[in-house]
């Protein structure tokens, strides 16, 4: 290899661009979504029917019309339970579940946006590191090449390295 293949590593220091535009950026959380108008209201009444409190005052507006519901027999009783309490009451509920799940999801985001942004800095040292390395290597080989010393080539010195049969 030429002296000149290698990379010097006073003459390249800047880290990877990657690295400087996932600072910029950070990671994506559902906060950053841009819904507009319809999305905001949405939003809105999202997080109004999403909550727990909303859940037990739907199961209190279900629990009304039970009376009449199993005064009607097993047929209309099942459709109370099905039709109203069901739908109306696990609406809420599944939908604070998911605002649960997508707050841990945020989170294992956030987390491995962070790890990747590790990762990309050792990385980062690293390269500059066998750069360094490779560098290094290059002035020692030049070095011995210019003395006239020809090294014993890895055959050669496995060879020397056993143990007489």
């Amino acid at each position: 290899m030429k002296s000149g293949s290698q990379p010097n590593p006073q003459s390249n220091p800047q880290p990877d661009p990657r690295i400087k535009e996932r600072e910029q950026a950070g990671p994506h959380l559902t906060t950053h979504e841009h819904v507009g108008l319809n999305g905001r209201i949405a939003l809105a009444i999202t997080n109004a029917v999403g909550t727990m409190w909303c859940a037990y005052i739907f199961a209190i507006i279900a629990l009304i019309s039970l009376p009449s519901a199993i005064q009607g027999g097993v047929p209309t009783l099942i459709a109370w339970v099905a039709q109203t309490f069901l739908q109306l009451v696990l609406l809420s509920v599944i939908m604070v579940g998911q605002k649960v799940a997508a707050a841990a999801s945020d989170k294992q985001a956030l987390q491995t946006y962070k790890d990747a942004e590790a990762l990309l800095k050792i990385q980062d040292e690293v390269r500059r590191l066998i750069e360094v390395n490779n560098a290094l290597t290059e002035a020692i080989h030049r070095a011995v090449t210019e003395k006239g010393v020809v090294l014993a080539a890895p055959a050669t010195i496995a060879s020397d390295a056993r143990p007489p049969a």
